[in-house]
């Protein structure tokens, strides 16, 4: 079995966006340039202050629970995830098909789909 480096998992968002294929980071030259920064990138480095953290899918996920992403979460859904899910724009939803995906699958299945998407999104169909 091939295990992907940490830095790939640092990709996935706590929300389940996957920040490798996103719109926003692949036009950032510069990663102290506006837009976003992804959800747990420049932590691991110390360029980032996770004790800063707004995101409140972050704060409790990566920072307080310390998990990769909510698909780890043993109490998948919360009241923080279905708020999220429930806002208007299809990205949301997709979101949360991602970290089912990750959570029927795991990250080694969900990143060979992901890596293979031309966008921030893509099918993700179970194997």
């Amino acid at each position: 079995m091939v295990v992907k480096s940490t830095m790939t998992i640092m990709e996935i968002g706590c929300c389940g966006a996957y920040c490798k294929t996103c719109m926003e980071q692949q036009r950032q030259k510069y990663p102290k340039e506006r837009g976003c920064l992804g959800c747990k990138l420049g932590y691991e480095s110390g360029e980032r202050d996770l004790s800063k953290a707004k995101c409140e899918i972050k704060v409790c996920c990566f920072r307080d629970r310390r998990l990769e992403t909510c698909a780890d979460c043993p109490d998948y859904p919360c009241s923080i995830l279905t708020t999220f899910w429930s806002k208007s724009g299809s990205k949301y939803k997709q979101y949360k098909k991602q970290l089912e995906f990750i959570r029927q699958n795991g990250y080694e299945e969900f990143l060979k789909k992901a890596d293979q998407w031309k966008g921030p999104r893509g099918k993700l169909e179970n194997p």
